[in-house]
């Protein structure tokens, strides 16, 4: 018997030997084969490689800080930080958005047990130590053990890191995993020293910098005021391929608003060089004056290549009052964008339909083919209207019209168990009348007043008392940290390859704990399985289908009401800047401009 153990354990090592020698060194990791750029590229297609370096460039920012680290659940994170002062294993461009290339992992190894990242030589942070295998494992445990909640989930098929050496990594998947997208997903992590956290708890807000590797260093700093960066003139990644072309300015600046609107006359004056737009009414009438018309100041649209970034009024339906979706249903019947979109958007604004607009991916029409296919698994569990009904948002136009609608609300709430007691749409099996905050915050509260007050004036209508509240930002983040709130306005930030963060955002597994983007806090078991499959899609059309089946079942569900989206990013600039001038569809890439002469 323990001669049979020892021929199993040396067969076992011996095939664990063998399939290590067999795993390939690759020079991207591809999600589905495909990749634009091949071996010995040069720079990526929408940057000027030669774009001269030098000046300054100031950025408004809006809120407050008080954290340099934005992977934890305490404290305002100045995200700037780790953007431009940490480097990640790999680079994904914006004009291929399913392939990672090399930046600290100068090689990758892909098979079915395992990802592995070979880390460059040069690779080194901003006091010249080497990024080792131990920074790459220190980062990622740090994330999964002290971090925001969202990364336990977000690398839950993750069975542990492992150092081969040095400057090899390798992270294990767990037995069964199918994730495809995991091995982009790990590329992706920002690099921490593990020698610089070793006197302090990563999970604490700092103030302390960091000590970064990326092409920027933050030299000086105010909390809630400013951050001053400068380049880095040693910068070891400056001639790589994925980097050329990109961080054109010797110095960066934020200066911190309260507010959107402010920044306008920032830019005006001159205290900021550059400003997004983010108000269709200010786009339209807020920019005529001498300095647009002369050229000082230019106004672009960029067509935008993201998924739009999804803007809606949230429920909380761990709320009773919520919990069913005819109620939620109903609310968003009361909501008239056709006539916010006339009178307030200057026709500059579209109504989301879909998690996932401008993806291509969205669901529309019927469910048909390889869509029809995974819903049908569950169709004992849903609702006949998923397969029945095309999702659609309410259509307001003249007065008949938005009767009917506020008509078809009141219906639903009646099924609901609702009516009017005393001109209050009021539960008859509580006796309580339906009373909604919609909660905002200070940095765009002002900007959605305007919005707001229809709203409001149409739930009246049916009998709803609802009241609008914009809250200081730190404030608001602390209640839907605790979920302490009936509506909220959020924006969900959704990725052009929706892939783990779904589940981040519509799990159960995330739905109880504080401080998760299951805001909402949907607890569907057809959506959790939905979210596996997307997840575990090992064909192109295989994963498109899920994107559907999954954004079909949220929307019939009804957990939010859906606002609206710019096609185009809006930018104003001082005229002292250049950009790459390309037909590719990569939106705004403000780190590929560079300063006049």
């Amino acid at each position: 018997m323990r001669l049979v153990n020892n021929l199993a354990k040396i067969l076992f090592i011996f095939l664990l030997l063998f399939s290590h020698a067999n795993a390939k060194e690759l020079s991207y990791i591809a999600l589905y084969g495909e990749a634009k750029y091949r071996p010995g590229f040069t720079h990526f297609d929408y940057v000027n490689p030669d774009a001269p370096k030098g000046g300054r460039i100031i950025f408004p920012a809006y809120g407050t800080f008080d954290n340099f680290n934005p992977f934890i659940f305490k404290g305002i994170a100045a995200t700037q930080f780790a953007d431009l002062s940490m480097d990640t294993l790999g680079i994904v461009p914006a004009d291929d958005i399913t392939v990672v290339y090399p930046l600290v992992a100068e090689r990758f190894e892909l098979t079915d047990k395992y990802v592995g990242f070979i880390l460059n030589k040069k690779a080194k942070f901003s006091d010249d130590t080497p990024i080792l295998a131990d920074d790459v494992i220190f980062s990622y445990q740090s994330l999964i053990e002290k971090g925001s909640p969202l990364y336990r989930i977000y690398y839950a098929d993750v069975d542990r890191a492992e150092k081969v050496n040095d400057r090899h990594v390798r992270f294990w998947f767990k037995p069964e995993t199918q994730n495809k997208e995991l091995p982009l997903i790990l590329s992706q992590i920002r690099i921490f020293s593990k020698k610089d956290w070793e006197d302090r708890d990563f999970a604490t807000p700092t103030l302390r910098v960091p000590l970064g590797s990326g092409p920027y260093l933050l030299y000086r700093f105010s909390p809630n005021k400013y951050l001053r960066f400068k380049r880095n003139p040693n910068y070891w990644a400056k001639d790589l391929p994925t980097v050329r072309g990109f961080y054109n300015f010797d110095t960066i600046r934020y200066d911190f608003y309260q507010d959107t609107t402010v920044t306008l006359q920032a830019l005006f004056s001159g205290n900021i060089d550059i400003r997004q737009e983010y108000i269709a009414k200010i786009w339209v009438t807020g920019y005529e004056n001498e300095l647009v018309r002369s050229g000082k100041i230019i106004k672009k649209e960029f067509e935008s290549n993201e998924t739009a970034r999804l803007q809606n009024f949230s429920f909380n339906t761990r709320r009773t009052k919520f919990q069913d979706k005819r109620v939620r249903e109903a609310i968003g019947w009361a909501f008239n964008f056709e006539w916010a979109k006339e009178n307030l958007f200057y026709n500059q604004y579209e109504r989301l339909y879909s998690y996932f607009t401008n993806s291509g991916m969205e669901a529309t029409g019927l469910p048909e083919g390889c869509e029809l296919e995974i819903l049908n698994k569950y169709r004992d569990q849903l609702p006949e209207e998923v397969f029945t009904k095309a999702p659609r948002n309410p259509k307001f136009g003249d007065y008949l019209t938005n009767r009917a609608n506020l008509r078809h609300a009141v219906r639903l709430l009646n099924e609901a168990g609702y009516d009017f007691v005393n001109g209050k749409m009021t539960n008859l099996a509580t006796n309580e009348p339906l009373e909604i905050e919609i909660l905002s915050n200070s940095a765009n509260g002002s900007s959605f007043i305007r919005v707001m007050l229809p709203f409001i004036k149409n739930l009246e209508k049916i009998g709803i008392k609802a009241t609008f509240r914009s809250v200081e930002v730190n404030t608001f983040k602390n209640r839907l940290d605790n979920f302490d709130f009936h509506m909220a306005i959020l924006t969900f930030p959704i990725s052009q390859m929706p892939g783990n963060e779904q589940k981040e955002f519509w799990g159960s597994q995330s739905a109880d704990i504080k401080g998760s983007f299951n805001l909402i806090g949907i607890k569907n078991p057809v959506i959790d399985e939905i979210l596996n499959g997307l997840v575990r899609a090992q064909t192109k059309e295989d994963y498109i289908a899920h994107v559907r089946a999954l954004d079909r079942v949220l929307l019939n569900e009804h957990y939010m009401i859906m606002q609206w989206y710019s096609p185009t990013v809006r930018v104003a600039f001082w005229n002292k800047f250049l950009f790459p001038q390309t037909d590719l569809r990569v939106g705004f890439q403000p780190w590929t401009w560079w300063r006049k002469p």
